[in-house]
Parts: C-alpha cells; sequence; structure tokens
C-alpha cells in the first residue's frame, strides 16, 4: 500500500476515503482560498450538508475532501479550525469508542451522514453531537494520531470546548456563517467529519512547510497580549529578603516589638540615665543588681563558691538570704562595677515588662482569644496598678515566665478553651520549651515561683485524672497522648524538680542555721490585705494615686497591701461573665479562680485564714517562707485578664460580622477604633509616677581598700548599696541587707557603735576584719559625728583620708 503526506503533514493510506495525490489537490484548490460558508459552488443545501449527486466519490461538491478539509489543507468552513452548532440541532449518540487513523478503515457503507453501520464515523472517531457543539476528534487523552506534532493536540476532549493549536475550539464561537438550519455550513461532509479534521482524526490540517493555516496568515494571537507574564524565578539574595520580610510582619515579630516599645514608654524614666538612677528607690534595688553581678561574676571565676557570697562576711550561704534572681546570671556575666550593674538592673526591668506583657498575650492567643483581646491580658497583667507598688522588687516585676510557659505547655499538649484537645495539634518541642521556660522562672525566686510550682504541679494532676476519666470512665473515647509526649513531660517535669530541689537545698541550710528566718503567723497577719486594698491604688498610680491617698491612710502597710489590678479589668472581666469567646463553664471556672486567690490574697484577714491560708502555711513545704500573701495578687490578675480577653474578642468578632455586612465589606473608622477602646483604656490605667532617684556614687574606697572590711555606718537601708559598691572587686564586706537580719550582723553593728575604741577594734580583729570605712558624709546625727576624729593611738591602728572616707586600717 503506498501513502502519501497529507495536508496535515501526516501519513495517509493511499485508498483512504479523501486521500489524494498533491497534483490533484492542487488542481482543485480553489482560487480565493477554498471554499467558505455559503460558497458552495455547485451544492444544494437542504438540512445543513452538502448534497450534490455529481460529486466525485470522497470529494464534496464544494471542493473539500471527503476528511472535511480544503484542497490546500485548510478547513472546509473558512480556516477556524473549529465548528459549533446551534442548540436547536438534534443530538446524535455517541459511540463507545474510535479507531485509530490510518488502521486499515474502508470507505465504503458510509451513511448519509457520514457514520459506519457501527456508529462511528469514516475516520473511525465516534460521532458526538450530544452537546449542541462538535467536538474535536483528539484522543481522550489530548494526543494527536501518529505522526502529529505536538501542535496537533487538542488543549481540552469536552465536548464543545476542544482547542486546538491554532486557534480557539467551537465553545469560543466560530467565524463560519451559519445556515438556515442553524448548522455551520461545512460543519460536515459526506463522511459526518468536522472541518479541520483529515481521514485520519488529525485536528488544524498544516500544509507541507509544517505551518498550520494561522501562522500561514501571519496572524499572532490578539489575546496573547493579555496573558500574565511569567513570573521570574527569585535569585537566592531575593528568597533570603522575602523570608526575612515575612518574618518582619509575622504575629510574633509585631507582638514582641510592640512589647517591648510599651514597656519603654510605661517604665520611662527607666532608661533616661540608665547607669545613675533606679526605680521605685535604691535599697532593694541595689540589693538585686548586686545579686545579678554577683552570680554572673563567681560563675565565671568560681562556681562553688555560688552560695557563698562576699557579703554577710563572715557568713556562710548568705546568697540564699533572700531570692536570688539566679536566671538572670547570664547577664551578670557583662560588664563590671556598680554602674554596669546598675545599667544591667535598669535593662532588665524594662525587659521583665516587656516578657510580662508577651507571655500573657501568648497564654490568652494560645487558649483562643482574638489578638485585641490578648493584648488586653498582657497589658494588664504587666501594668496593673498594684504592681506598679513593686518596681523597686524586681523578682516580682519578673513573672513573664509563668504565662509563657504555661502558653508554650498548652500549644505542646495541642489545648485551648476554645477547641478543647486536639491530639493533631500536640508539639512534642513546645512542650520541652515550656518546662523550661518554668524551670527558669522558678531559678528567679521563690518569693512567686513556690506558688506558681505548686499550680503547675496541681494543673499536672487534674490534667492527667481528667483524661484518665474520659478516656476509660466517663463517656470513653480514644484521647491519643503519645509516648514521646510523655516522654517529655517526664523529662522537663524531672529538670524542673531538680531545678526547685537545688535552688531549695540553700534555703534549707539557712533555715536551720538562722531560724529567725523563718515567718510566723503574726509575721503574715503584718503583711494580709483588708478587703478594700483591692479597690485601692498605690501613690505611683498616674490615674487613681492621688485620689486614694485617704484610702491608703488606713491601710496598716500600704505598700504591700494596695492590691487594685484596675477598674477597667474589672469591668471588663464582668462583661467577660456574660458576652465571651469563652464557654460558660470555662468562665465560671476563671471566676472560681479569681475568688480563691483573693481569697488566698488576704492571708490571715479573711476569718484569720484558718480554712484558707493558714493551712497552707503549716503544711505545704516552703510556704512559711513567703512573707507577703498579697502578691498571690498576680495570679487573680492573671485570670482576670483572661476573662476580660474573651469579652474583649467577642466584642471584635461582632464587629466583624457587622463589617461583613457592610457594602463594601470593611469596618468603618468608628467600629475599628472601639475595638481599641478596652485596650486604650487598660494601657490608660497603668501610667504611673514612680520615682528614680540617684543612686549614691561608690566611694573612692570602695576600688582600692581590701577586704574583708566594715562600712560605717550600718543599717539594712545603708548597707545595700554598700553590696552595690562591691562589685568593683566583689572583696568580703561584712555589710548586708536580706529578708532578715543574721545575729552576727546584728552583733556586728552593736559593738561598732563607738568606734574606733579597744572593744570594737579587738571584735573586728576577732572577726578577721582588717580595715573600717567611716563615710563622713553618713555620719550627722550618729555616735561617729564625734568619733570619726579622735585619736587613735594606743589602738594599734592607722588612719588615712580617701576622699570623703576615712579609712581605719587594723
Amino acid at each position: 500500500m503506498t501513502t502519501d503526506q497529507s495536508a496535515a503533514g501526516g501519513p495517509q493510506p493511499a485508498d483512504a476515503p479523501g486521500a489524494e495525490g498533491a497534483a490533484d489537490r492542487a488542481a482543485k484548490k480553489p482560487a480565493a482560498g477554498g471554499t467558505g460558508p455559503g460558497s458552495g459552488t455547485g451544492a444544494r443545501e437542504t438540512d445543513g450538508r452538502t448534497t450534490d449527486a455529481g460529486r466525485a466519490p470522497g470529494k464534496a461538491a464544494d471542493g473539500t475532501s471527503a476528511d472535511g478539509t480544503s484542497a490546500d489543507g485548510r478547513a472546509g468552513n473558512g480556516g477556524s479550525g473549529t465548528d459549533r452548532t446551534t442548540s436547536g440541532k438534534a443530538e446524535r449518540g455517541r459511540a463507545e469508542s474510535g479507531n485509530t487513523a490510518g488502521s486499515g478503515r474502508t470507505a465504503e457503507a458510509k451513511a448519509a451522514d457520514g457514520e459506519n453501520a457501527d456508529g462511528t464515523s469514516a475516520d473511525g472517531k465516534s460521532v458526538d453531537g450530544g452537546s449542541g457543539r462538535d467536538k474535536s476528534d483528539s484522543t481522550a487523552a489530548g494526543k494527536s494520531g501518529p505522526g502529529n506534532t505536538a501542535d496537533d493536540k487538542t488543549a481540552d476532549d469536552k465536548g464543545g470546548s476542544a482547542e486546538t493549536a491554532d486557534g480557539k475550539s467551537g465553545a469560543s464561537g466560530t467565524d463560519g456563517a451559519k445556515d438556515g438550519s442553524g448548522r455551520t455550513d461545512g460543519a460536515k461532509d459526506g463522511s459526518g467529519k468536522s472541518d479541520g479534521k483529515d481521514g485520519s482524526g488529525k485536528s488544524d490540517s498544516r500544509d507541507g512547510s509544517g505551518k498550520t493555516a494561522g501562522d500561514k496568515d501571519g496572524e499572532a494571537d490578539p489575546f496573547a497580549a493579555f496573558a500574565p507574564a511569567p513570573e521570574p524565578v527569585p535569585t537566592r539574595v531575593r528568597r533570603i529578603g522575602r523570608a526575612i520580610g515575612r518574618g518582619l510582619i509575622h504575629e510574633w515579630t509585631l507582638a514582641t516589638v510592640g512589647s517591648l516599645l510599651l514597656a519603654v514608654l510605661l517604665t520611662w524614666p527607666t532608661l533616661r540615665y540608665p547607669r545613675h538612677t533606679l526605680p521605685q528607690d535604691y535599697w532593694d534595688p541595689s540589693l538585686q543588681a548586686w545579686q545579678m553581678a554577683w552570680s554572673g561574676h563567681i560563675l565565671l571565676t568560681n562556681p562553688a563558691q555560688l552560695w557563698h557570697a562576699n557579703t554577710f562576711f563572715p557568713e556562710s550561704w548568705s546568697f540564699a538570704f533572700s531570692d536570688t534572681l539566679l536566671g538572670y546570671a547570664p547577664a551578670g556575666m557583662l560588664g563590671t562595677g556598680p554602674e554596669a550593674a546598675i545599667l544591667r538592673y535598669n535593662i532588665i526591668f524594662v525587659l521583665a515588662h516587656a516578657l510580662a506583657t508577651l507571655g500573657a498575650y501568648a497564654l490568652a492567643r494560645q487558649l483562643g482569644a482574638g489578638r485585641i483581646g490578648a493584648a488586653v491580658a498582657g497589658v494588664s497583667y504587666a501594668y496593673a496598678p498594684w504592681l506598679l507598688a513593686q518596681a523597686g522588687h524586681l523578682h516580682v516585676v519578673s513573672n513573664g515566665g509563668i504565662p509563657l510557659a504555661l502558653a508554650m505547655l498548652a500549644r505542646g499538649h495541642g489545648y485551648s478553651l476554645r477547641h478543647g484537645y486536639r491530639p493533631e495539634h500536640r508539639r512534642v518541642g513546645w512542650v520541652y520549651a515550656g518546662w523550661s521556660v518554668a524551670a527558669w522562672q522558678l531559678s528567679l525566686g521563690f518569693g512567686i515561683g513556690l506558688p506558681f510550682a505548686y499550680v503547675l504541679g496541681g494543673t499536672v494532676v487534674v490534667a492527667a485524672v481528667t483524661w484518665f476519666l474520659r478516656r476509660w470512665v466517663i463517656r470513653p473515647e480514644k484521647r491519643p497522648f503519645g509516648l514521646q509526649l510523655f516522654q517529655a513531660d517526664l523529662v522537663g517535669g524531672a529538670l524542673f524538680a531538680a531545678v526547685g530541689l537545688l535552688m531549695a537545698l540553700p534555703y534549707f541550710r539557712v533555715a536551720q542555721l538562722h531560724p529567725q528566718a523563718e515567718r510566723s503567723i503574726d509575721d503574715i497577719s503584718m503583711f494580709s490585705p483588708p478587703a478594700i486594698g483591692f479597690f485601692t491604688a498605690p501613690a505611683e498610680s498616674r490615674v487613681w494615686g492621688s485620689l486614694h491617698e485617704g484610702a491608703r491612710a488606713t491601710l496598716p502597710w500600704h505598700p504591700e497591701m494596695t492590691l487594685l489590678p484596675g477598674f477597667v479589668l474589672y469591668a471588663l472581666a464582668a462583661g467577660g461573665l456574660f458576652f465571651s469567646v469563652w464557654k460558660l463553664r470555662h468562665r465560671l471556672l476563671l471566676l472560681a479562680g479569681v475568688v480563691v486567690t483573693m481569697v488566698l490574697a488576704m492571708g490571715t484577714r479573711f476569718f484569720d485564714g484558718t480554712f484558707t491560708y493558714v493551712p497552707l502555711f503549716e503544711h505545704l513545704p516552703g510556704w512559711n517562707g513567703l512573707r507577703t500573701p498579697g502578691r498571690l495578687m498576680l495570679w487573680t490578675t492573671l485570670l482576670l485578664g483572661l476573662l476580660a480577653a474573651g469579652a474583649v474578642s467577642a466584642f471584635a468578632a461582632r464587629v466583624r460580622e457587622i463589617s461583613a455586612e457592610r457594602i463594601p465589606s470593611w469596618p468603618s473608622p468608628g467600629l475599628r477604633l472601639a475595638t481599641l477602646v478596652p485596650l486604650l483604656l487598660v494601657i490608660v490605667e497603668g501610667l504611673n509616677t514612680t520615682p528614680h532617684p540617684v543612686v549614691p556614687p561608690q566611694p573612692a574606697a570602695m576600688r582600692t581598700v581590701d577586704g574583708p572590711l566594715l562600712v560605717l555606718p550600718s543599717n539594712q537601708s545603708l548597707d545595700q548599696p554598700v553590696m552595690l559598691w562591691s562589685t568593683s572587686r566583689f572583696q568580703d564586706v561584712v555589710n548586708g541587707g536580706s529578708g532578715f537580719i543574721p545575729h552576727q550582723l546584728d552583733e556586728v553593728r552593736r559593738v561598732t557603735a563607738a568606734f574606733p575604741d579597744q572593744t570594737s577594734v579587738d571584735y573586728l580583729r576577732t572577726l578577721g576584719v582588717r580595715n573600717v570605712l567611716l563615710m563622713r558624709d553618713q555620719v550627722r546625727g550618729t555616735p561617729w559625728e564625734i568619733t570619726i576624729d579622735a585619736p587613735v593611738d594606743g589602738l594599734d591602728i592607722t588612719r588615712e583620708e580617701i576622699g570623703q572616707v576615712v579609712v581605719f586600717r587594723l
């Protein structure tokens, strides 16, 4: 069998219907570029098909071959390559499958509509008339027949939407005119094939050069200019830049930066003169600045002596005389001297507020609050008015690890208040991180860390019991936990317990050596606030300070009894009981927590604490070391903040719903501002008037005189700056300030009241003291105002003036 090259460029059987030589095709080529719709010379139109009885077998009367192509290879419908039928055209049945082109088909037994007896067209394809549009005859996979190039594939073989390489299918309209029957002229030839198809079922006939008809006309697709330009592949630098950009606008980046900026503003002017001033006063802050400096210094030089500090000489375990802020030791490794210690303290003071804001924000978000609601929780937790009175106690202000650890643990366990326990959201890494942050928080001190340890332990027990009951007893259901998560809790809990035990051992030793360090019920009663304290602001509150002066006057010890968390917070929390994103049972649990913590914060003021605080004081290990019950208000503030976050989140969600109903769906400025009002009110209520006194400068003698030494005069408030002054050389000093006075130091102060005399000199030599520094600017009104210039003959000591300090060398 000989083959000819068809107009479409593919091999054709010589006996295939419509197969001709190139000379025949050239002879039959129309003068005007082929017969288009409506030309039909010598043909009659009845129902849209040509019926010229005088045409040769295999050829249409309009000059097209039997396969529907013109003599020059163009489609018989004028070169559009697509056919469209009207919706009123009678549908023809679809054959099950069609044969491929050039597979030995014969041309006989064609029906008048171009179909074989088996329902297939002359080219072996099934005839599809069900859609009202002629479909392209490409295969189901969209591939062309043998010999076709990639351009001969159709883009889609769905009915009425096939697209050839040189033009759109009938779905987008044809260029040929329609006849009276609604069919396109030349839509079907005698074999029933669509225009633009040859006997092999190929679409878009090509000439000998391989170009399509559209290419030969030199016409480009006019819609190509509207196509989107391909996106260039970004370079590595560009990818890195995009990643950094996404990180900069991430929620947690913005939350961190916002917390830092707010901390700088709301603690101002802490960073105005950070090397010379301290917030609140320079007594306890000087002690805590020394603590950070000492821990950093000794861990670098002699870690074994950590708990045996250079102060309170010759006492041992003196570093455990108060909360240690040991978790800040890495910061203490940077810089030396008093100015570096003051700068370090002020920076940590600001960062502590930022961490408290971020931690409470993270907890509220993890539990299911919205962004603005979580911001309210964070700000109210860090800047509650009652905390303004604690500005001089860094170990109280440093509470951000508590909510942050709880947020991490909740995230690691896949838990939130709004969605409950979701095993698919478990993350072991967050569990390790949560326990690590909890251990770090405990290392800052037991004043805040001990209640946190008991709350965390109780939470673990309650969660484990609840999980067991719901898994095996009450409504048993599969609640997977996972071995890895269990191991993480086991390792993390062991780490937390180990840190707590190692921190507690020195305190137990101090309690044995100094029984007076233990608190009594009478001590607790002295610092227990009455109920009015929960509605009284400290003097440092810019909004309420002056207004509550009369109420503060009725409190026995107002610095620890003014416990107002904020009237705005009270109002938002009360609203959260009725309108909130939290479920009702969760709101009731939060309310119960608020009531319990407030009762415990009252100490012995609530029915003498017989059934509340006193049992904890007598039976919980370490609880008798807590002096001020009012600091439990920290937990009340956190719970009130979560209630408020639920209310504000529900309000913000309602605003979004109202906005969605607007046209356009965008909140008006008034609505957007309304969602920020609660946050702004909480911020305003946290404004302060905290004083920032200048720290007494270090005497030059403290940089040159060796220890052990004693600085006179000596008392609790004067000794704390002396501790700070010792950070240049960390020489041993007898002076020291803490939550209690050791008997040894008390005895030194009593004996040296007449210094310099023989009794005091001999006593100090017995202790190992080598030098005594007497401060001229502090002796007014003391016995040393007279004796500072007394002769020292016969005492076997020398006297030296260094600035405003008289140095006695023993």
